[in-house]
């Protein structure tokens, strides 16, 4: 698998509201990042129909896809109207379909042995669900894409949009390859496998093949697939925007919504208030009159409220007007972005947003100066009143709101006991002290502190 650095596309993770116009939303910077002259691809699941809508017609068949290891990547169609656009339509049915049916084949062993035969791909249908892991596998063929023989020609793409779900789904998705990986390592642990020698004898005393082998190949494959899709969520080149249309509850929507992505780790580079009639913009001189002025006079409260909250994070709130009608074609919508809203491409020379703390936040050793460690993650928004903290052995499940993470302790921390916590400019800071029991190191320096 080729590393994902420099030669990696830049992600743009677009989510929001439901119904703040996130598709239009990723389209348009889709749309402006092109404009610059990036290659970009727009990734989406929206209806054929909205897509063809939004982005004009295609130019010609689609390019084929790369082959990416064990996955073949989706179908781009290049955008007529947009020279540099392609926008892929991921189909989750047919990859469902296609999955299953491989995962049927592999498992086949296990199948004979309970009596049940493997069923067809045209009696298949999607269970609840698998459309979010298809789009992330899809995400991942992108970025393979490149590798192998064809690694010389460099990175297929500049900049990957990809359009997400409303934010609950969407950070529950992208948390989604950690859990499952998590999940992977409690029930086959790898270890385990040192026992396989043992297996033939134990099939011979049972009197039936054992599924061992096939459960484990299977499992080491799902962790080889889950561990490249995260990868690519905390990709450095990976950010994250929300879309909001201003409104009574944009503001408390946001905030939750970036104190769920501060606990997955991920980093959001910007807000796109949509949908601003005219006079609710932060240039606003006069309102519209009527029903018009009083619209645009709860937009702009809402978008202080937006701001205001954005302030301590430092992150830009940008502004897109409503144009009166649903816009559409790629010139319209690359004008809808501002100009500070455009991504650069990669070998523009410009800077992402700065790191911030990471998928798994920062360690400050204070042993020698103060006799702790403080263990520092990022929960951008969050209030003191939902946030819960709970040690189970070496992980720390942390809630917030509805969001909630399982993390497993760094090396030096799994030997000490929590002794205090604080919330303060978005940060969660716990307090860490050697556990005497554990660290004979502390517990031989306390004895000596007492004669």
């Amino acid at each position: 698998m080729r590393a994902y650095g420099e030669d990696a596309p830049h992600t743009v993770l677009v989510s929001g509201a439901g119904g703040a116009g996130r598709t239009t939303a990723a389209a348009a910077t889709a749309c402006a990042v092109a404009a610059r002259g990036a290659r970009t691809l727009l990734l989406s699941a929206e209806p054929e129909a909205l897509l063809a809508r939004l982005l004009g017609p295609v130019a010609g068949e689609p390019d084929p896809a790369p082959e990416a290891e064990d996955d073949t990547g989706p179908a781009c169609h290049r955008v007529a109207e947009a020279p540099g656009l392609w926008r892929a339509r991921i189909d989750s049915a047919a990859e469902f379909r296609s999955r299953a049916v491989g995962w049927q084949q592999r498992g086949r062993q296990a199948l004979e042995m309970l009596g049940a035969s493997p069923m067809d791909e045209d009696e298949l249908t999607e269970l609840p669900g698998a459309g979010a892991l298809s789009l992330l596998y899809a995400l991942r063929a992108v970025h393979a894409e490149g590798c192998g023989e064809s690694a010389a020609r460099g990175c297929r793409w500049d900049t990957v949009v990809v359009d997400l779900p409303e934010a609950p789904r969407a950070l529950q998705l992208l948390a989604l390859p950690g859990q499952l990986r998590r999940y992977l390592r409690r029930l086959l642990p790898p270890e385990r496998q040192a026992a396989r020698a043992l297996r033939p004898v134990l099939a011979q005393l049972a009197g039936v093949p054992m599924p061992g082998p096939w459960l484990y190949e299977a499992a080491a494959e799902w962790e080889r697939g889950l561990a490249a899709v995260q990868r690519v969520v905390e990709s450095s080149g990976t950010v994250l925007r929300f879309v909001v249309e201003p409104g009574e509850d944009a503001a408390e929507t946001l905030r939750l919504a970036r104190a769920g992505a501060g606990l997955q780790g991920l980093r959001v580079d910007g807000v796109l208030a949509n949908r601003l009639v005219p006079g609710a913009g932060s240039d606003a001189a006069s309102g519209g009159g009527g029903w018009l002025e009083l619209l645009a006079g709860r937009q702009r409260g809402a978008l202080e409220r937006i701001a205001a909250g954005c302030a301590e994070g430092r992150v830009p709130v940008h502004e897109l007007p409503h144009l009166g009608e649903e816009p559409s074609g790629a010139a319209q919508l690359a004008s809808l972005l501002p100009s500070g809203a455009v991504l650069p491409g990669p070998r523009a020379g410009e800077a992402y947003p700065p790191e911030g703390l990471g998928p798994r936040g920062a360690l400050d050793d204070r042993l020698d100066e103060e006799g702790h460690l403080v263990w520092r993650l990022a929960l951008p928004g969050a209030e003191r009143g939902e946030l819960g903290l709970v040690r189970r052995g070496d992980e720390l499940a942390v809630t917030v709101g509805p969001y909630r993470r399982v993390l497993s302790l760094p090396s030096a921390l799994r030997r000490c006991r929590v002794v205090g916590a604080a919330l303060e400019g978005g940060e969660l800071r716990l307090r860490w002290e050697p556990d005497p029991a554990v660290w004979p190191a502390a517990r031989d320096e306390r004895e000596g502190s007492v004669r």
